[in-house]
């Protein structure tokens, strides 16, 4: 299983097959289990759909590391246009955007003014944009613009963080983001990293996820849990219930297309659940990393793919 999620994660990165997949009929199929569709427009009828059922959503327009500032803006313009629409249609809905398509690898201070002009935008739409984590090379940086962000004025409580469980760093990280009263997703991490930054065992990871959920919980900040993991979901409610937390302090936060059994569930038994909804043509990278975080998809994507 470790080999075919290193396999999974390496061929997210393999150029030639991105540009294959994206292109052809054949991959947006394989897609559609995890992504919207293409366009703005595909994503919410999703998400008007997901509110239908209960639950919450956050917008995702996939990409990463723009090549220039143009395309920087470009990126921002369809999260701007975005919020426009969750307000003019009265979705529950927010937004999760990645510094590097925003710029950040161009420049850390275009990535920065954009999301600055996001979360202002958000903040008057009374929305809320949550900053993705990427690999664990931007981690710092990542969280530097998230706090000065969230230190000005206007912007606080219009701005959150993501935390990757499988790093060593992350418990620091999160008593940082806590301090602060930073919103945080905690999930527990989909990109390749060395034993020397991240636990390598998945049984050390999951102890991590919940040490980590639990100092969350007992945040008065409004957070969130990603996860499909039966145990992990099971430690949180236990958790809440033992520390009599209320579980509209926080919310389960789940993929798109992922454990659609447990986020009805959750919604019955009367938890918050928000679905994580990415769309938009550069999907590839986004799929494959799915696909390595949970290997059992692989046979559920092929099994369907045999039957139509």
């Amino acid at each position: 299983m470790a080999l075919l999620r290193s396999t999974l994660i390496a061929l997210s990165r393999n150029g030639p097959l991105r540009r294959f997949a994206e292109r052809s009929q054949v991959g947006r199929k394989l897609s559609s289990r995890f992504v919207a569709g293409m366009d703005i427009e595909d994503a919410l009828r999703v998400a008007e759909s997901i509110n239908r059922q209960g639950m919450l959503v956050t917008l995702d327009s996939l990409g990463e590391s723009v090549t220039s500032e143009v395309q920087a803006h470009a990126s921002a313009e369809v999260y701007h246009r975005l919020l426009d629409a969750i307000a003019e249609r009265k979705l529950k809905a927010n937004v999760s955007v990645k510094l590097t398509q925003m710029g950040l690898e161009l420049s850390p201070e275009i990535a920065e003014n954009i999301a600055a002009g996001l979360a202002q935008h958000a903040h008057a739409k009374g929305n809320f944009v949550r900053i993705d984590m990427e690999g664990s090379a931007l981690t710092q940086i990542t969280l530097d613009i998230v706090r000065r962000l969230h230190s000005r004025a206007e912007l606080r409580g219009s701005i959150g963080a993501v935390i990757q469980a499988y790093l060593y760093r992350s418990q620091a990280d999160i008593e940082q983001l806590l301090a602060d009263d930073i919103r945080v997703r905690l999930c527990k991490g989909a990109y390749k990293e060395s034993p020397e930054t991240a636990f390598p065992r998945k049984a050390d990871v999951d102890s991590n996820f919940v040490r980590l959920s639990c100092k969350l919980l007992e945040s008065p900040v409004y957070h969130g849990l990603a996860t499909h993991d039966d145990a992990m979901v099971a430690a949180a409610k236990a958790f809440a219930a033992q520390h009599q937390i209320d579980p509209g302090r926080f919310e389960f936060q789940m993929l798109f297309g992922v454990r659609r059994d447990l986020q009805r569930s959750l919604v019955k038994e009367g938890y918050t659940v928000r679905v994580y909804v990415p769309f938009g043509p550069e999907w590839y990278p986004y799929f494959m990393r799915r696909l390595a975080e949970r290997p059992a998809n692989v046979l559920f994507i092929l099994r369907n793919l045999v039957k139509s």
